[in-house]
């Protein structure tokens, strides 16, 4: 499950428990209405951070439940399923009127990567977790909205091409070289710490939300336009 408190500005969204936190209809549901409660009590200086419990950021799409279906094709819809219920998710967070910080303190794989892919900054641990896409490894095939995101988040081809098409388990050290991340820490309590302060000091410039959210759409087109997001040319908006 996930649970959401606030401090001060600050939005905290954690994913609680020692399990994997893979997604699946109840927890996709859950995030999708904590998003909604977020963006309906954002304000000027509000800031998101998305965080995790236990040994997991997030394992992804939870196969074993695609698989009690019983069969290839009941589980294959199940997945189909799940892939269509996470898409607001994305959508949800690009079009959050606020910065958005996701603190990454374990493993952040398939789905889950693309969680924290999705959010504005992402802040990692050096000494436990990595980031990693692996469906080439499993055999499927990854869905549009999934490549738009690496696309236009991820400027470095061949580091696009190392998590999507080598499965590469990235490790903090080397997510902060090449770009991945903002920045990676020593452990735990240094990433939330950072997060933290990095979601505050965003906080403090008080930016209007609905231009933020706009900007950010704007410089994700292809994402947007796959989403189903309307993106507004230019505005203009009170000071």
């Amino acid at each position: 499950m996930c649970t959401l408190e606030k401090r001060g500005n600050v939005f905290i969204l954690t994913f609680t428990g020692e399990d994997q936190h893979r997604f699946n209809p109840n927890l996709i549901g859950s995030l999708l209405s904590l998003l909604s409660q977020v963006k309906a009590e954002a304000t000027r200086g509000s800031a998101l951070i998305t965080q995790a419990q236990g040994k997991f950021f997030s394992n992804g799409f939870d196969l074993d439940w695609a698989q009690a279906a019983g069969s290839e094709q009941g589980a294959a819809e199940r997945l189909h399923h799940m892939v269509a219920l996470f898409k607001p998710v994305t959508a949800a967070l690009l079009s959050l009127p606020m910065p958005t910080v996701a603190a990454i303190t374990g493993h952040a794989a398939a789905a889950g990567f693309l969680l924290a892919l999705s959010h504005d900054y992402l802040i990692m641990r050096k000494d436990r977790g990595v980031l990693y896409m692996s469906e080439v490894d499993i055999a499927l095939t990854i869905p549009d909205y999934f490549n738009a995101l690496f696309r236009e988040k991820i400027g470095d081809a061949s580091v696009r091409r190392d998590l999507l098409l080598r499965g590469l388990k990235m490790k903090g050290d080397e997510a902060e070289k090449r770009g991945v991340v903002e920045a990676a820490y020593g452990g735990e309590a240094e990433v939330r710490e950072a997060s933290v302060r990095l979601a505050e000091n965003l906080g403090k410039r008080k930016w209007n939300g609905e231009v933020y959210a706009e900007i950010r759409k704007g410089l994700y087109p292809q994402l947007s336009a796959i989403l189903g997001l309307t993106h507004k040319a230019y505005t203009i908006a009170r000071l």
